[in-house]
This record gives C-alpha cells, sequence and structure tokens, in this order.
C-alpha cells in the first residue's frame, strides 16, 4: 500500500482505561500496537475521577450492576476478567488504596498510579502511543484498515489488520469526548443505541428550583426510585435541583416524562412517628420533631411548604399523614438533567447485537472491535465503569493477541 506511512497489527483509538487495558494485552502478541488520543495526556477521565484519586473498581461488581440493550452482554468479559484480577495487577504495582464504602475501591495516594500502571504494562509490551493526533478518515482495505491521520509529525496514514475503537461516549466533553466511535459503528453497518447523559445530577422547574435554593448544600440519605428501580444513597440539594449519589444513579435509568419518588427516611414511617410525637408531645412543632431524623433546614421546609407549621397537637391525621407522604412519598416530575457537561457516563451506544460478547469484535466486519464507554453496557456509580473498561479491554486485547 503506497500510500501508508506505517503498518501496525492493531492500532486503539483512545488512551483511556479501556484502550490502554487493551493494548497491554494485544501489544503481547506478535504484531505492533498503536494507541492514538487526540488529548495532550493518556487517560484524562481517570485522572480526574473519584475526586483524583480514581475509583478503580467495586468489590461488588457483577452484571446486575450494569445497563444495557442486552443485559446477558456483559456477563462473559465480567466473569473472565473479575474486580479481583484488576485488584491482582495494582497489588502487583504497589499502588496503595482503600474501600470506602459499597465496596468502592480508591487509590490511596493519587488517580496518576493507575494511569502510570497502564503505561508501565503498555511499555512492558512495546505498546506505542500518540497524543495530540486526529483521524480524519478510517477505510477498510483488503488487509484490515486504513486511518488517515494529522498530528505532530504532521499528515499520515497507518495500516493496520485490527481497529479497536475505544474513544467513549459523549460525556464531559470539555476532556475530549466526541461521538466519533458511533461515527465509525454506523460507517461499517452497526446499529447504535440512542445515546443520553448518565449518572447526572437532575434539574427540575421554577417551583421546585425556588425551593431547593434555600436547601441548597442539604445532603441526607435516601432512597429514590424510578419505576422497579431504587437505590438508597445520599442526596444533595443543589441551586438547580438534586444531585447526590441516589440521584446520579436514578439519572441512568429516568426517562424524560417519568417521575421519581424520593423516601427522605428510608425504613422508618414518618406518619407513624409524628403520630407518635403528638401523643406523647404534642406542644412540640412539627419541624422540631422532624430534626431528630432530619437536617434542620429541611425539617423546617418540610411542614411549611405542606402548610403544616405549628404544634403537633393542632395537627390532624389527615395533615400528618400529609407531611408523612411528602417524606417518605416525595413525588418528583424532573425536566431534565445537567446533561454531558458533568455526566459521568454515557448510557446508550454501539448496539451489542452486532458485537461478539466473548471477543468484543462486530460480528460482520472481522478485526473491528468496540470496547468500554462505547458500547452499550453502562455501569452504576462506584467503580463499575472502570471494571467494564477493564474487562472489556481484555477481552478484547487477549482475543487479538491470540491470534497474532
Amino acid at each position: 500500500m503506497t500510500d501508508v506511512n506505517e503498518t501496525f497489527e492493531t492500532v486503539i483509538l483512545g488512551a483511556g482505561a479501556a484502550g490502554m487495558m487493551c493494548a497491554m494485552h494485544a501489544g503481547a502478541g506478535a504484531g505492533r500496537t498503536l494507541v492514538l488520543d487526540h488529548a495532550k495526556a493518556p487517560g484524562e477521565k481517570i485522572r480526574i475521577s473519584g475526586g483524583g484519586r480514581c475509583n478503580f473498581t467495586n468489590l461488588h461488581a457483577a452484571p446486575e450492576n450494569f445497563i444495557s440493550g442486552n443485559p446477558h452482554f456483559a456477563k462473559s468479559a465480567l466473569s473472565r476478567y473479575t474486580q479481583y484480577d484488576f485488584i491482582d495487577l495494582v497489588e502487583r504495582h504497589g499502588v496503595p488504596y482503600h474501600e470506602k464504602t459499597l465496596g468502592q475501591l480508591f487509590c490511596d495516594r493519587s488517580a496518576k498510579d493507575i494511569i502510570d500502571l497502564l503505561l508501565a504494562e503498555m511499555t512492558a509490551v512495546g505498546a506505542e502511543l500518540r497524543l495530540r493526533t486526529e483521524v480524519s478518515d478510517v477505510a477498510r482495505t483488503e488487509n484490515g484498515f486504513r486511518l488517515s491521520l494529522s498530528g505532530p509529525d504532521g499528515a499520515r496514514a497507518v495500516a493496520c489488520r485490527n481497529l479497536v475503537v475505544a474513544c467513549g461516549g459523549k460525556s464531559i466533553p470539555k476532556m475530549g469526548a466526541t461521538g466519533f466511535g458511533y461515527q465509525i459503528a454506523r460507517q461499517f453497518g452497526l446499529a447504535v443505541a440512542p445515546t443520553r447523559p448518565g449518572l447526572a445530577p437532575l434539574t427540575f422547574g421554577q417551583k421546585e428550583v425556588e425551593r431547593f435554593k434555600a436547601l441548597a448544600g442539604v445532603s441526607g440519605d435516601a432512597c429514590v426510585s424510578c419505576g422497579r428501580t431504587a437505590f438508597e444513597e445520599a442526596i444533595l440539594f443543589t441551586h438547580r435541583g438534586l444531585s447526590g449519589p441516589a440521584i446520579l444513579q436514578i439519572s441512568s435509568y429516568w426517562r424524560a416524562g417519568e417521575p421519581i419518588t424520593v423516601d427522605l427516611m428510608p425504613h422508618q414511617d414518618a406518619f407513624a412517628l409524628l403520630k407518635g410525637q403528638r401523643a406523647s408531645g404534642g406542644r412540640k412543632t412539627v419541624a422540631s420533631v422532624l430534626t431528630e431524623w432530619l437536617p434542620r433546614r429541611l425539617a423546617v421546609d418540610i411542614p411549611a411548604t405542606a402548610g403544616a407549621e405549628g404544634n403537633l397537637a393542632d395537627m390532624s391525621d389527615v395533615r400528618l399523614a400529609a407531611i408523612g407522604k411528602a417524606i417518605n412519598r416525595w413525588t418528583l416530575a424532573p425536566t431534565g438533567s445537567e446533561g454531558y457537561r458533568v455526566a459521568e457516563v454515557t448510557v446508550g451506544g454501539v448496539d451489542t447485537a452486532g458485537l461478539n460478547s466473548r471477543t468484543m469484535q462486530a460480528r460482520d466486519v472481522p478485526g473491528l472491535y468496540f470496547i468500554g464507554e462505547v458500547v452499550d453496557v453502562t455501569g452504576w456509580l462506584g467503580g463499575y465503569n472502570f471494571q467494564w473498561a477493564w474487562s472489556s479491554g481484555w477481552a478484547a486485547g487477549v482475543a487479538i493477541a491470540g491470534q497474532a
């Protein structure tokens, strides 16, 4: 191919978690492996994750912690490369870590430890990394693929037998996220499931926002549900709506037009508690009683919003029931989310029906692979998306290495 400057066995688009994981395994084969990224540094989303500490996996990672049009697709990769396999890699590199809550594992020092680990593994197998490089065209050839590139070395063309798309979804565009991976999928005839922001704060109408402004900064445990799905974690009131782990989790399941229900006192019957307090201490105000279970500002806001300020002794069962409902079954209609600007992941992506779940290779395009966030597999908050990156990257990498 006379117009090609270099030839590789494998080219990987995206130097993120999945791409680098794939490179360190694909590179163990006989051929040259090249990782391309338009960013100035590798692993940018790794670097900012977990408050700079990188929540790199979760002890409880299992297929039921993922959203996909095909809930069975992720089983193969997740079962063959588990959280314990990645933990073993972390320990072999001497990276100190700790469990925070709910099985979430974080680096003790910095997310940079995970990036350095991946780069060291890539170097060990001779995988090459080129940054600040744009891909302007991808074409199918008789022997694989041809890519037109532009970067520090100018315009170039490279050829490869295997092309791995690991350039992520649309979340956090300021970090360079684009829909390029979906474009490649469509170019080669693969379907793309509709995408939407996941793990993002929810927004509301003007009436709710005015109320939330007075509560901004208040947080507390809650159970947030949408349909049959529920998460019990903390919520946070903001000037624009609701955030916090429970809200971020449910946002991945929420669809426009659907309501969500918030239980501000999980495992407690607020109506029964208020009735009991009325019988034993009716001179107390509703707000003063609620401060025993809720943050003070929220305890004051709820009866005020319900028009039930005053002493418990003056409250009928009907009024106490209304307060109880506002606490245990608070139903809200979000108007949207904060969008891809702050969303931690993209829900949807390359339709798994077109991929082999064992190798991540496109069924009808030999040599073309899709891994990580670009695929229609989205994990819960708490290290699950990184585990999908490790598992899917490994699956593609060992499949490629086995062919070399």
